[in-house]
């Protein structure tokens, strides 16, 4: 406590670094995930390869990984986001296309049946009733990317992971807690907020 309050000023600003690390690298997850999600879901074929390939990925150590990506890309932030999206793709697409898979199959072709295009029945029907279980894909893959994104600053890309691995090579070990505190915190703030989320459309 002696070192936060003494160091606030500059905990909030790698907090916010990490913040920041989190959200890029989600949307760009995203961004890959839904579309890759859907095409799972619309021709199950693909399940086993795509996850398999993903689930690769995913136990692949997050040091190798980051090594590997320094010597594509170079240190700095988007060398961390690349790692963080490429981990994150395993959890989001298996629950997109989980979510998907899951609506029932009478109600989707009654909104065929009416007319709807395909496009119409995965954003007006299919969307909703699976986005309790996007969500929670989403909330998993958060707090992992928080998790992880601790060792984003062994890449020069900021963030909480500063303070802890500073604290270990200088010995002081309440800067290294006080890092490892505040992304504990900041992992459970958004494991609550996108459980209400979740809850939220699960009760709707």
């Amino acid at each position: 406590m002696t070192y936060l309050s003494s160091h606030l000023g500059d905990v909030a600003q790698y907090a916010a670094q990490h913040l920041i690390i989190t959200l890029a690298s989600l949307a760009i997850a995203l961004a890959i995930a839904v579309p890759v999600g859907v095409l799972v879901a619309r021709a199950p074929a693909t399940s086993a390869p795509v996850l398999g390939l993903l689930g690769t990925v995913y136990t692949v150590p997050s040091m190798a990984l980051l090594a590997v990506l320094v010597l594509v890309e170079g240190l700095g932030f988007w060398t961390a986001v690349t790692a963080l999206a490429a981990y994150a793709q395993m959890i989001l697409v298996r629950n997109i296309a989980a979510g998907i898979s899951g609506v029932d199959r009478a109600v989707v072709e009654a909104a065929r049946g009416a007319g709807m295009s395909q496009w119409q029945v995965l954003w007006r029907i299919e969307r909703p009733l699976a986005m309790p279980l996007v969500i929670a894909g989403v909330r998993i893959a958060v707090v992992s990317i928080i998790g992880i994104a601790s060792i984003a600053a062994w890449v020069g890309a900021g963030g909480l992971g500063t303070l802890i691995f500073a604290g270990i090579d200088q010995g002081n070990y309440a800067k290294a807690i006080t890092g490892a505190a505040a992304a504990i915190v900041l992992a459970l703030a958004a494991d609550a907020l996108l459980r209400a989320a979740e809850r939220r459309y699960r009760m709707s």
